[in-house]
């Protein structure tokens, strides 16, 4: 690791300037420190945000949930409030990493976590363009594609987002709020992160300088009858191969409203809007869970050590489905 240097914000606007300068910003640091330990990520400095309380704390209101961007993963998972108005958010947190990592990492770290592309977190490999822009891309040049995306890839990237917390906010309409040189504004989370196209070294749309300082979301039926289910590896805080957050609200035996989201399958956290279209106005059955299944990965383009990620995915959305009928009494 190379020798940075480190500074304390004592507030947001202390903080944006720093960044602004070059500076990365630091929370819980398990995603920052790991990369620099590696070589991947060499900043000249960091910016410490621990402390600042503006960004400590979360609200569960009748209509609107707000989560500071510095609370940790396990407060949040562990809130019973928050298991009880929306199981999928602390389905997803419970199963993102180990005990030790949840009590650590913070909900604004997590949504902007880097992929776990081997070919990105192994400097021994040149070709990368995420890590060294214009190098090209190993895994599209013959390398292992197993870990990769089928959704939302380009011709000079296909490395997949590794988040599960961004699989329940995209699904559900979360708006993130944040504090920059140029002020604030609100983000839909939906545009927060971007496909690679020709330039996957640029992974969201914040300026430089800019910092997430909280992400709220409209609390809505379909939260309640939600689940979050995730096929990895091995059940031990892998990242996951497939992975669904799904939520429900019924009319009668009739679906009203359905949300989507996909994870371990695509360059971005991903809605799978047609999936949600084909379930809408209908019942909701096997057979129909896994008519959206098979709608979610429709457009996929898998590479060849990622094609199973096809059929793993539509099993995942209609498990995920079929969860969410029981624990509402397979009504």
């Amino acid at each position: 690791m190379r020798s940075f240097t480190y500074s304390r914000a004592p507030s947001i606007g202390a903080a944006t300037e720093i960044a602004a300068n070059g500076a990365h910003v630091i929370a819980g640091g398990t995603t920052l420190i790991d990369l620099m330990k590696i070589g991947v990520m060499q900043p000249e400095g960091l910016v410490d945000i621990n402390g600042i309380g503006e960004l400590e704390g979360y609200t569960i209101e009748a209509d609107r949930m707000r989560f500071g961007a510095l609370t940790k993963m396990s407060t949040v998972a562990d809130d019973q409030d928050v298991v009880d108005a929306f199981p999928a958010l602390s389905e997803a947190l419970w199963k993102a990493a180990s005990p030790q990592l949840r009590n650590m990492a913070t909900l604004g770290g997590n949504i902007l976590q880097r992929t776990r592309c081997p070919y990105f977190r192994d400097t021994a490999f040149a070709q990368c363009n995420k890590r060294n822009p214009g190098s090209g891309c190993a895994a599209l040049d013959g390398g292992e594609t197993n870990l990769h995306a089928i959704l939302g890839g380009s011709e000079a990237c296909v490395a997949m987002y590794p988040g599960d917390l961004a699989q329940t906010l995209v699904a559900f309409d979360a708006e993130v709020s944040t504090r920059g040189p140029g002020g604030t504004r609100i983000i839909p989370f939906a545009k927060l992160h971007v496909r690679p196209g020709d330039d996957p070294h640029t992974e969201t749309i914040l300026e430089p300088g800019e910092i997430v300082t909280e992400i709220s979301l409209p609390v809505i039926p379909a939260m309640k009858n939600s689940y979050y289910l995730k096929a990895r590896d091995r059940e031990s805080y892998a990242f996951a191969s497939a992975s669904a957050a799904v939520g429900v609200e019924m009319d009668g035996n009739i679906v009203r409203d359905v949300r989507i989201g996909l994870g371990g399958v695509a360059s971005v956290p991903w809605r799978a809007n047609e999936a949600e279209d084909s379930l809408r106005g209908q019942p909701l059955t096997e057979e129909s869970a896994r008519n959206a299944g098979r709608v979610a990965f429709a457009d996929a383009e898998p590479l060849e050590g990622s094609s199973y990620k096809i059929q793993l995915g539509a099993d995942v959305v209609a498990g995920a489905l079929m969860a969410v009928k029981s624990r509402m009494g397979g009504k």
